[in-house]
Parts: C-alpha cells; sequence; structure tokens
C-alpha cells in the first residue's frame, strides 16, 4: 500500500512565526507529530510519504503515487484542510482522516471516506483491521485512553528536517484542570497519562541520529500534570541526556502557573535544559477566574508568578481572552494591557472568548442560544463564535486597543528589557550557526534600516544588550524578530 500523509496548511498565526521564519531561513515552526507518530503504527512494508503543506505544495506526482490519502489538522487549518480533501476526491484518492478538527466536525466533512478519531493507538489498528478484510467502517471512534506508553518512536526519516525551526516531541496526554473553555480533558482525560523516562530518552536519542541539533518542543497540554513521575523520573533522565548532549538541546513546554509555588521542579526543569514555558494565564481578574474555572490561576499573584520563573530561567509565554461574561467593559481591556506590561511578557497571545466545540462553555452558551456557528480556531484572529455579554462590538474595538498598544515598537520593545532584567540566562543553549550570525545581519537590515516602524527601538535595545545583559544578546535579537511577526499578524487582523 502506498499512503500519501497530508497536513494541511496553517492560516497567519501567532504561532505560525511566517514573518520570522525568513530570517533564519526556515519555512515553518513544527512538522506535524501527529502524522509522523501514525506513520510509526502502521504496516512495515507500507510506503509512506509526508506533505507538510507548511512548507511546500502538494505535488501531482505525489498525488498520482499514492493509493491512499491519511489527512490531519487542527481548527486553524480547517479551509486548507478542505482545499486538500476536495483535490485528492477530484484525483479519485481514498481519504482517511482524523485529529482535532475531525473529532469535533467530522460530520462537516462528507468527502472523506474514513474517519479514525481520537487517540490512534486505539483506533487506527481496529481500521487497519477491517481494511485487511476489505470492510472498512466510515467512523472509528473511542471513549478509552490509550496506554501512552505503547505509543512508538515518530518516523523522523519522513522529514525534511531543514525546513522546520523546532521539533516536538511528547510525554504526557490529558491535564488534571477543567477550564470551561478548554476542551483537553473531553479529549484526552484528568488523568494525566506519560510515557516511560527511556522511552522518552530513546525518543530523544533517535531524533539526534536523525540529524536535529536544535530546539525541541514537549507538545504536552500541561507538563507538570503529573509532578510526582515528571520528577522522580523523567528530569533527571533529562538532566543525563543534557550532560551527555554538553547541553545542546533546548527544550520548552507547555504548563500551568501553579509551577511558580514548586521550586525545586523548576530548579529541575531548569537543569535538564527547559529555558521557556507557556502558560494560561487568560486574566487578572479573580472573579472572571472562577467564572471560567480556572481555579488553579485563583488567589494567585500572578505577576510575581510570572517573575519567579523568568528569574529561575523560564521565559514566560502567555494566553490571555477578554470577553468573559465577567469582565467589565469599563475595566478590563486597561487591565490587561497593564498587566502584560508590567510582567514583561513578551509573546503575550490575546484572544477573543471563543467556545470549542464540546466543551462545557459551548453546551452552556448554546443553551442559551449564544453561539453563532464554528470557532475558527485562530485564538489572537478577532473573530469569536459566541455573543458576549458586552456585545461584539464593544468586545472587539476593546480587542483591537489591546493589541494595539502592545505591539507598538515603544510597547514591544519595552517588554523585551523588562524581561531580559528579569530573566537568568540558562545553562542550555544552542550552538551559534552561521544561520543565527546572518539572521543578526537581516534583522539589522530589515528591522533597523528599512522596517515600517521601531528602528530607534531596535538599535537602542541592541546597545542596551550588549551593555547590560551581554550574554542575553542572542535573545534580544530574537525577540526583535519576533516582534516583527507579532506586529505584521495583528496588524492583518485588526483592519
Amino acid at each position: 500500500m502506498k499512503i500519501l500523509l497530508i497536513y494541511p496548511q496553517f492560516t497567519d498565526t501567532f504561532w505560525s512565526y511566517k514573518h520570522a521564519l525568513p530570517f533564519i531561513r526556515k519555512k515553518a515552526a513544527f512538522p506535524p507529530l501527529g502524522l509522523i507518530t501514525v506513520a510509526a503504527m502502521l504496516p512495515p512494508d507500507w510506503e509512506i510519504r509526508l506533505a507538510d503543506l507548511n512548507i511546500g505544495q502538494l505535488a501531482d506526482a505525489d498525488l498520482d503515487w499514492a493509493e491512499m490519502v491519511f489527512i490531519s489538522a487542527m481548527a486553524a487549518q480547517r479551509l486548507s484542510a478542505r482545499q486538500a480533501i476536495a483535490r485528492c476526491r477530484s484525483a479519485g484518492k481514498k481519504i482517511v482522516a482524523g485529529g482535532p478538527l475531525f473529532i469535533s466536525e467530522h460530520e462537516d466533512f462528507p468527502e472523506a471516506d474514513y474517519f479514525v478519531l481520537n487517540e490512534a493507538e486505539i483506533t487506527l489498528p481496529l481500521f487497519l483491521r477491517d481494511l485487511e478484510k476489505g470492510r472498512p467502517e466510515r467512523v472509528y471512534a473511542t471513549g478509552e485512553f490509550a496506554n501512552t506508553e505503547l505509543t512508538p518512536i515518530p518516523r523522523w526519516d519522513l522529514l525534511d528536517m531543514k525546513s522546520y525551526v523546532s521539533m516536538p516531541v511528547q510525554w504526557s496526554r490529558g491535564c488534571p484542570f477543567q477550564c470551561e473553555f478548554c476542551d483537553i480533558t473531553r479529549l484526552l482525560g484528568r488523568r494525566p497519562r506519560v510515557k516511560t523516562a527511556p522511552q522518552m530518552i530513546a525518543e530523544l536519542d533517535s531524533l539526534r541520529s536523525a540529524g536535529w541539533h536544535g530546539k525541541v518542543f514537549i507538545v504536552d497540554d500541561n507538563f507538570i500534570g503529573n509532578k510526582k513521575r515528571l520528577m522522580a523520573e523523567l528530569l533527571p533522565a533529562l538532566i543525563a541526556f543534557q550532560k551527555r548532549m554538553n547541553y545542546r538541546m533546548p527544550f520548552f513546554t507547555e504548563a500551568s502557573i501553579d509551577l511558580a509555588q514548586f521550586p525545586e521542579l523548576v530548579s529541575l526543569m531548569v537543569a535538564a535544559g527547559f529555558d521557556s514555558v507557556f502558560v494560561g494565564i487568560e486574566t487578572p481578574d479573580q472573579a472572571t477566574l472562577l467564572e471560567c474555572q480556572k481555579t488553579q490561576n485563583v488567589g494567585r499573584d500572578l505577576a510575581a508568578d510570572v517573575e519567579t520563573l523568568q528569574r529561575a530561567g523560564l521565559q514566560v509565554q502567555a494566553g490571555f481572552i477578554v470577553g468573559f461574561d465577567s469582565d467589565d467593559p469599563a475595566t478590563i481591556f486597561q487591565r490587561q494591557i497593564d498587566f502584560i506590561m508590567r510582567s514583561g511578557i513578551i509573546t503575550a497571545m490575546v484572544g477573543m472568548l471563543s467556545a470549542p466545540n464540546g466543551t462545557r462553555l459551548w453546551e452552556r452558551l448554546k443553551l442559551a442560544g449564544r453561539i453563532t456557528g464554528r470557532m475558527s480556531g485562530d485564538n489572537v484572529d478577532g473573530t469569536t463564535n459566541i455573543v458576549p455579554l458586552m456585545g461584539v462590538e464593544v468586545l472587539r474595538a476593546g480587542y483591537r486597543r489591546v493589541m494595539e498598544y502592545l505591539y507598538s515598537p515603544p510597547n514591544y520593545y519595552r517588554r523585551v528589557r523588562i524581561f531580559l532584567r528579569q530573566y537568568q540566562a540558562p545553562r542550555v543553549r544552542q550552538s551559534l550557526k552561521i544561520q543565527h550570525v546572518l539572521a543578526f545581519f537581516r534583522a539589522c537590515w530589515h528591522l533597523g534600516m528599512v522596517g515600517p516602524g521601531g528602528r530607534w527601538q531596535f538599535w537602542t535595545l541592541l546597545a542596551w544588550a550588549s551593555v547590560r545583559r551581554p550574554r542575553l544578546f542572542h535573545l534580544a535579537v530574537e525577540s526583535a524578530i519576533f516582534g516583527y511577526h507579532f506586529r505584521k499578524v495583528t496588524d492583518s487582523h485588526i483592519q
């Protein structure tokens, strides 16, 4: 059997880094971990190719070669997924679809032949068994959760690694918290399931053997969900791995903000090579946190938590939301601005509240007649699929104000300085490569010479960093490049 794996294109989001990638001559931030893991579960005698539409076009030669197409996507890839499916359909190919988009919306894709949903460790073998018998069913789904210790090492050989900024791996699935707007517990459960430490080290060693020498994104929805096994097993193994690798493979991940209350855990993560973490802060308003059941954030000094993590050596990237029922439209937008500016959070992903299909928020608002359709899947595109109590025009105007303020050059560069003052340079870092040197000169030209705005702030930041924080000079340059991307995305979304 000849299988073509297709990964649709993302829209232009904060996390696409589309406008930053040319500085380092990369095409995409991450490859499709789910598809290359599924590839490792397919029969070993099958021939497999990968078409990642984020780094190249879907070639006619690949479609002609394939006997069957597997496609996986998230909501932010919906449009590209539709286009790819239509093209495969017109080419007469059988289409197997899976992944988060199709779990929630497979009824909206009648052109696909089969849906292999939920966790592939459970549903894919059932599909393959029936396919071999010549009697595959249309939908394979399960409410059970897979044993992650049986998950195979991804097929790194299918990737053009030179095209990507970072490589993804996964340690755990599930999250112990139940935020109303989040669908993670519905999809993956509240009890985090983890891989063994030897399993993770084997995965990382295979990644190195495949030729990867850059950053690694541990894609867990909450990396610290199982603190006991994390501290007792995985982090000591990662520390030993970093020593063996001479601290040349930086990690970053996602975690809940209560990480800040566990100094030993933070210290172990930094020693293991983590240099940044994404956290969901959502709002500084306590009533709103209670409304959305973000209980892990309630009663905390969130600004102090951010500073604690950054002073320890973990750059904090954070998500924020406006448009909750408890939000006071007269104050909430300025409160979000003030919090983000004071905290020195460079990458502040601010979005309008949306309701993913199947979440408790979706169910509550659907009963109230306040759902207007599917969410876009892009948290920062200035759209929502709910009717906010403050009114959608008030919400959009406030959102526009927040984004314009945060990503104007003077305010963005001010946050970069706050961050660099706080941040403790981590021990782990990538080797200096020619691409980094060339990225610096491209940044000097595009951001410091011919850019549309912020040229003075760019040179002032570099001069300040070279004198005050020379060990973090590379982060000053990197932050300036990211700021360019964030401004481009912001400008395109708030017009």
